[in-house]
């Protein structure tokens, strides 16, 4: 009579649950979890702005010698063929417009916070300088190299930096600061971002432009500016 073995098969179970069994006692510390794969780090935040209008250098203005054309711009710096302008609408486009020979943009939509204004035509808006180049150099930029004036004139490692606004808004605003212009919306976050710029190229504001900003910041208490890589900490 054949000999029948009586231990393959319990042998295979036994493998087997020894691996379920195995992987059960993992360290979850191992194992990443559902919620840490989705969500993303959180981004780092700014300083109070109170705090940071506080630490601006005060000093007064300097308009002497300026001239808009002493920051150049709009330029391709990547040579794609789109300026930093077009650049600017691309990014802050809420429907992505069609992009088309010599970086021709048609279509497209975008929202213009500073008036709160839906826009569907690039022509219609404006590309602005959040503080203006002449308030820039008002405030130090009058020491600047021709090509830190470059830089700040098409500075695109902010979102905040350069805005896509309509074209009266902008013009209403002209070079104006704080103190005598400010958007008919989200007063906090312009402030804010206003700062942030003024903080992130070491630019002075003056005794009446603080006492303004500081004045918005007591009616916006829990804001806090944008930040960048590159900004103080």
């Amino acid at each position: 009579m054949p000999r029948t073995s009586t231990h393959t098969t319990p042998t295979r179970i036994s493998l087997t649950s020894a691996i379920a069994l195995a992987l059960t006692l993992l360290p979850t510390a191992l194992l990443p979890s559902a919620a840490s794969a989705a969500s993303p780090a959180a981004p780092a935040e700014g300083p109070l702005l109170t705090e940071a209008i506080a630490a601006l250098p005060v000093a007064a203005e300097r308009r002497e010698g300026y001239q808009r054309t002493s920051f150049r711009h709009w330029i391709d710096a990547d040579g794609d063929s789109c300026n930093t302008r077009a650049e600017v609408l691309l990014e802050e486009a809420i429907t992505p417009p069609a992009v088309g020979a010599s970086c021709r943009l048609t279509g497209g939509s975008w929202h213009s916070y500073y008036d709160d204004q839906q826009v569907s035509d690039a022509a219609a808006l404006d590309v602005d300088h959040l503080v203006p180049l002449a308030e820039a150099w008002d405030s130090g930029a009058y020491t600047w190299s021709a090509e830190q004036r470059r830089d700040y004139a098409n500075y695109l490692d902010d979102s905040w930096h350069l805005v896509a606004v309509t074209a009266r808004s902008n013009r209403q605003k002209a070079d104006q600061d704080p103190t005598t212009w400010l958007p008919g919306y989200e007063v906090c976050r312009y402030t804010a971002e206003w700062t942030a710029i003024k903080r992130h190229w070491n630019l002075s504001i003056d005794s009446t432009e603080k006492e303004k900003l500081t004045a918005i910041a007591a009616d916006c208490p829990s804001q806090r500016l944008p930040t960048s890589p590159a900004d103080p900490r």
